[in-house]
């Protein structure tokens, strides 16, 4: 896939890096030629522009020390980064955990020119996590074409990445797979958006800290499902209600956009199976008593973000390739 989510040949001019720059940690990975991972590396987040700028550089040249490919052989670098992205130009701004304010960050030609004019693509956290994604789903099965999925991350907050006859679909207004800011009740609780009841109170992971605050100090999802696996009562009532806001999540984006996959992704999805099995449980369920529901196989589109490497990195590397230049005047 190209950095529009476009499928490609698995061949690509040379190696690709990406990041993903996070508000305490920076996942590189180096892409080969072949699509598959050749080494990966992770360090601490500065903050800050200066901060993020310098940590980016250190990220490429440590991921290419760790595959032994000299930097200057990489022939594209994406980065994926919360905030306001504007993917033409490679800035970035309102990335409050990075300490980006409104000024925006000139983050593809900064780096660019720290790393010798390599091309460099910058997108949007969410969109990279999405394009890594359908890129591992093509690099496991390469004979099912183009892949259309959503990304449904499962964090602070709720939104999709979409990736559409694979093609990375922004929106008119970057506000695609935006469903956390979906009413569904209009007599529940506030918003910070300014609506009530939207679907983000639910089915977030914020939404099991608000039901199931932690005792230990470990994340609340693993408490939460720990205790309904142990058989607590209410536990099992609220993780099976959470259960059933993530399926009305991936119920909505189905009926929307008929994605073939939805991945589960964030801070939630790092308890594995046991979320698979509630969430594809929650939709046979529903899907009882819906013969057109049932007919569109709910759970078996359902997927877990692959554990083993960083989908968003992978996805930024994606984006690099598609920036696989050297500009010559970056003055």
């Amino acid at each position: 896939m190209d950095e529009n989510g476009t499928a490609t040949p698995p061949a690509s001019p040379g190696p690709s890096v990406g990041l993903d720059i996070g508000g305490t940690k920076t996942l590189a990975v180096l892409l080969a030629p072949d699509g598959t991972v050749a080494a990966q590396t992770r360090l601490p987040t500065a903050p800050g522009p200066r901060g993020v700028l310098d940590g980016a550089v250190r990220a490429v040249e440590g991921v290419t020390r760790a595959a032994d490919v000299p930097v200057e052989d990489v022939t594209g670098v994406g980065v994926g980064i919360p905030g306001l992205v504007d993917a033409v130009d490679g800035s970035v701004r309102h990335a409050v955990n990075l300490g980006l304010d409104g000024e925006a960050l000139e983050l593809a030609t900064l780096l660019s020119a720290r790393l010798g004019g390599i091309g460099v693509g910058v997108e949007n956290d969410l969109n990279v996590a999405a394009v890594g994604a359908a890129h591992l789903l093509e690099v496991a099965d390469p004979a099912s074409g183009p892949v259309d999925l959503a990304f449904l991350a499962l964090g602070t907050g709720l939104a999709a990445g979409v990736v559409l006859d694979g093609r990375l679909r922004r929106g008119s207004h970057g506000a695609a797979g935006e469903i956390g800011h979906v009413p569904v009740d209009p007599a529940g609780p506030p918003c910070a958006c300014g609506q009530r009841g939207c679907l983000e109170l639910y089915a977030s992971g914020s939404a099991i800290s608000a039901v199931w605050p932690t005792t230990s100090g470990r994340p609340a999802p693993v408490e939460l499902f720990e205790a309904a696996e142990a058989g607590d009562p209410r536990a099992v009532a609220v993780r099976d209600r959470y259960a059933s806001a993530v399926a009305a999540a991936v119920r909505l984006l189905v009926l929307s956009v008929d994605v073939r996959y939805v991945v589960l992704g964030g801070g939630v999805s790092q308890l594995g199976q046991p979320l698979l099995e509630a969430v594809q449980e929650a939709l046979e369920d529903e899907s009882a008593a819906s013969g057109f529901l049932r007919s569109l196989d709910l759970p078996g589109r359902v997927r877990l973000a692959p554990g083993r490497v960083p989908v968003g990195a992978v996805g930024a590397a994606v984006v690099g390739r598609g920036h696989a230049a050297r500009v010559p005047d970056l003055r």
